[in-house]
């Protein structure tokens, strides 16, 4: 594999666990409190687009400016006050660029977000590329847009990238993408189906071992 495309929650950062609380506990009892909505069927989506989904199989009680406005609170207290860095990814990241591997966070989090993560860790210099689902006029996951887009921005054909995602929608968009998928478990999620993914890692750890083992 010649380029490593990271996804950003989940699996850069820790935040997939506040996500699922706050949509949980916040965001689906106010907007659908009629409903039980499924975390996992809405993960990995922009944001915008779950809006979208949720109107479309449910209809919704609050506005889509309100539930915008709502998640836009939420994000900034999760990057900025909340998470931590995945264990060992600065020595990762330096160890690729020794190797003269190219790396990107592509997510499908807005770069406002992404920029409040990266900059609270110190890490706007630290990717090649910073690309979000909103710079694609497509589908978000698990549509394979966002992937195949950031392919052809780090100039590498789509089956030589490796993509470490940790959602059942950016293990699916990446794997139809054609990218080499690996899956990152967490305990975020319940339920995933990792049968598209090439590998499927447990651990900082082994998501370390497991990228610079390909990525030559």
């Amino acid at each position: 594999m010649t380029a490593v495309l990271f996804d950003m929650d989940g699996v850069l950062v820790d935040s997939e666990d506040y996500w699922v609380e706050f949509q949980r506990e916040e965001i689906f009892p106010a907007a659908v409190p009629d409903d039980d909505v499924d975390v996992a069927a809405v993960t990995g989506m922009n944001y915008r687009e779950t809006y979208d989904y949720l109107e479309a199989e449910y209809g919704t009680e609050i506005s889509r400016d309100r539930f915008e406005e709502l998640f836009e609170e939420a994000a900034r207290d999760i990057y900025t006050e909340r998470v931590t860095v995945l264990d060992g990814l600065e020595d990762l990241l330096e160890r690729l660029d020794d190797r003269d591997v190219p790396t990107a966070i592509v997510s499908s989090s807005p770069h406002e977000w992404i920029n409040w993560m990266t900059g609270r860790f110190d890490l706007e210099d630290a990717f090649d590329h910073v690309i979000s689902a909103e710079d694609v006029d497509a589908g978000s996951k698990p549509e394979p847009d966002v992937f195949e887009y950031a392919a052809a921005e780090v100039g590498v054909p789509a089956e030589e990238c490796l993509v470490v995602e940790d959602s059942e929608n950016g293990i699916e968009a990446a794997a139809r993408a054609g990218t080499h998928v690996v899956a990152y478990r967490i305990d975020a999620h319940d339920d995933v189906d990792f049968s598209p993914a090439d590998v499927v890692v447990d651990s900082p750890a082994e998501l370390r071992e497991t990228v610079l083992g390909r990525a030559l």
